[in-house]
């Protein structure tokens, strides 16, 4: 090979064309999007006639006083209300975290706040569904207010991911922003 020739597939080699991304795998889309899918198997699970109020007071109450001692009935009503829409709050937070991990790595030169958006969406979607189903069980009620409740742990989750990512990876936040 002469001289010339191996100038010229270094030139080539610098062209200005933009390369094709690299074709990801099964394995891929799997990692990618496996969270999201345990996330709605969850709240599919979750949804359930056996997992309404009068089924989960009686070993959250045990479990509660196990940890903490006995408590009141009067009082247990609110502690367990708060303990099941604490629960709301957080899964479907969790649930905004792996849908945006999912975006992030399915469109990887959009922007933060594309994909938070997405992720949001998604959440929204998920947890419209969950309220819907839910009406039409005879312990469970579907509201709008639940709805709101866990698309607020999506954004708070999502938030914090922001800040997290602002304190500890702002290069790569900033190229996705």
């Amino acid at each position: 090979m002469s001289s010339e020739q191996g100038m010229s597939s270094e030139v080539e080699g610098m062209s200005s064309r933009p390369q094709p991304a690299p074709r990801r795998g099964g394995w891929y889309w799997t990692k990618a999007w496996l969270p999201v899918a345990i996330g709605i198997i969850g709240i599919v699970i979750e949804s359930t006639e056996m997992l309404g109020t009068d089924h989960t007071s009686g070993p959250l109450r045990k479990l509660f006083e196990w940890i903490f001692g006995p408590v009141a009935d009067d009082r247990w009503e609110l502690i367990h209300h708060l303990i099941r829409k604490s629960g709301h709050f957080l899964g479907y937070g969790f649930i905004g975290l792996a849908w945006l991990r999912a975006w992030w790595l399915t469109l990887p030169r959009s922007r933060f706040l594309q994909n938070a958006f997405l992720a949001l969406l998604g959440t929204a979607l998920i947890a419209s569904c969950d309220e819907w189903h839910q009406a039409y069980l005879p312990n469970r009620t579907g509201t709008p207010w639940d709805v709101l409740l866990d698309s607020g742990g999506a954004i708070a989750l999502l938030l914090f991911a922001y800040i997290v990512l602002r304190i500890f990876r702002p290069t790569r936040l900033a190229r996705a922003t």
